[in-house]
């Protein structure tokens, strides 16, 4: 079965390594932005289409039909974001004749609809949010208004990974927080409808992986815990969730289940809920897709989630039972994004100048970073996960300090220095933190005026080293600009 990856980045890398290791050919796709990109050259073959804002490439639909009926591809897989929940999509690659690796058209267009979602839910029997199931129209009506309890959140009816979503605390707020919720909606997925929902207040975000065949055999494979979340977007991930009773665990792999089973659930699903402070859940989306956080189950579960989508898509018979699910140890996942936490941590550009991958027991670098790639504002600032394992949570949390440490990227700044902090922060380490924890925690830039003296002079140092070793680095290079990477300190231990 001949696979087209219609993604880009990290994920379409691990996509393509499954691909490899099952014997499965494959073809990258690419805009103008990715030519050169890792997954354009791990692929068997590459395939450009369009120019490099997403809209002209990733997210035009006629673009990426093209590209896989004239490669030959049996099967597509759209990895996250993009494509990856539009229901059209998804039926024009099954009316085309191909595979397309996901839940079918029908679930897409119930799940992607976020609307349609929750009344599904409702029918199913899970909790939901209460609020009406009808999206915000161009004016809001006055019985919508009625109906708003503040704070309220404005939400994307279509896509997800925190896209779309405003809050408005009061009456003068909504109507900007509309718009602008609209905004990045049509953006992101190019439908800027978008409901209300209920904030719930010092709330807790878990998810249930499940995997279904399509014919009725559903599996939960455990969940991961979500709620280190900055501007709705998730930063931190983990499996098990922490300080989550037995009773409540099953309660939730129960109606993730449920609704499995009612939607006759094909490929990989997350169902989403939120915990309240008194103990109760409330179900609150499907993500009919593969997750970015899907390493953490597969590092405690043992179970390779991308080629089980891949064996299912080619036929090949259910590989697991539940009985056989037995999550073990600890994973924790940290989203490592181009973003520049001296500038509100507003989305960075710039060219990777040196690169130091993580390593060692229990570590595990989804990235597809390489020296001299260009980061560009036209996609999501997400540039690399780190995901680490071990037996009990302290010692994942040791190890994850270990690993963001040993992170050196230079030339872009990234959050790693926030992600550090999180978790080291008390919190975290007892697994208290809510999705409005970020909201509070006070980042403490990683910088003083002795840190900076001692920086400046290990790049002179360095630079003095380098001219003597090589002259013709001392011609194009400066101190200036030398000691504002931010792997200089490393160069330095493996220079001498």
């Amino acid at each position: 079965m001949k696979i087209l990856v219609a993604n880009r980045g990290e994920i379409a890398l691990r996509i393509l390594r499954s691909c490899r290791e099952l014997g499965f050919p494959s073809v990258a796709v690419y805009s103008a932005a990715d030519q050169d990109s890792l997954p354009a050259r791990y692929a068997d073959e590459a395939v450009s289409i369009g120019g490099t804002p997403a809209r002209e490439s990733y997210l035009n639909t006629g673009h990426v039909l093209k590209a896989a009926i004239e490669s030959g591809a049996e099967a597509v897989h759209p990895g996250y974001g993009f494509l990856s929940e539009n229901a059209d999509f998804a039926q024009a690659v099954e009316d085309a004749g191909l595979i397309f690796i996901g839940p079918s058209p029908e679930t897409l267009a119930l799940t992607g609809d976020k609307l349609a979602a929750r009344r599904i839910a409702r029918q199913a029997g899970l909790p939901v949010l209460p609020g009406p199931d009808q999206a915000i129209l161009e004016t809001v009506t006055d019985a919508q208004l009625a109906k708003v309890n503040y704070p309220v959140l404005i939400k994307a009816v279509s896509g997800g990974g925190g896209r779309g979503i405003r809050l408005a605390n009061n009456l003068t707020e909504l109507e900007e927080m509309i718009l602008a919720a609209r905004q990045e909606a049509k953006a992101a997925f190019g439908d800027d409808s978008v409901y209300f929902e209920p904030l719930v207040q010092q709330a807790r975000h878990v998810e249930i992986q499940i995997l279904g065949d399509g014919h009725g055999r559903i599996l939960a494979l455990g969940e991961r815990e979500c709620s280190i979340q900055r501007r709705h977007q998730k930063l931190i991930e983990e499996s098990p969730a922490p300080s989550l009773s037995p009773t409540m665990r099953q309660n939730l792999y129960q109606a993730a289940l449920t609704l499995g089973k009612t939607l006759n659930y094909r490929s990989l699903g997350t169902v989403e809920f939120l915990l309240n402070e008194t103990g109760g859940f409330y179900f609150i989306e499907v993500n009919p897709r593969i997750q970015v956080e899907h390493p953490v189950t597969e590092m405690v579960t043992g179970v390779d989630l991308v080629s089980a989508q891949l064996r299912l898509a080619a036929g090949q018979p259910f590989k697991y039972a539940q009985k056989d699910i037995h999550p073990r140890g600890s994973a924790i996942e940290a989203r490592v994004l181009a973003e520049d936490p001296e500038n509100g941590f507003l989305p960075a550009t710039g060219e990777i100048t040196y690169l130091k991958e993580p390593g060692g027991p229990g570590v595990r670098v989804d990235s597809a970073l390489y020296v001299g790639q260009e980061i560009t504002a036209d996609y999501d600032s997400l540039i690399a996960k780190v995901i680490v394992w071990a037996e009990e949570r302290q010692t994942t949390i040791q190890r994850l300090q270990r690993a963001l440490n040993e992170f050196q990227i230079g030339g872009i700044p990234t959050d790693i220095e926030l992600l550090l902090q999180i978790i080291d922060s008390e919190h975290f380490n007892q697994g208290s933190a809510n999705t409005t924890y970020l909201e509070t925690f006070q980042f403490v830039p990683n910088g003083n005026e002795e840190t900076l003296k001692e920086d400046m002079a290990l790049a002179a140092a360095l630079l003095a080293h380098q001219s003597l070793a090589h002259p013709q680095i001392a011609q194009s290079h400066n101190i200036a600009s030398g000691w504002q990477s931010q792997a200089w300190k490393e160069q330095m231990r493996y220079n001498f």
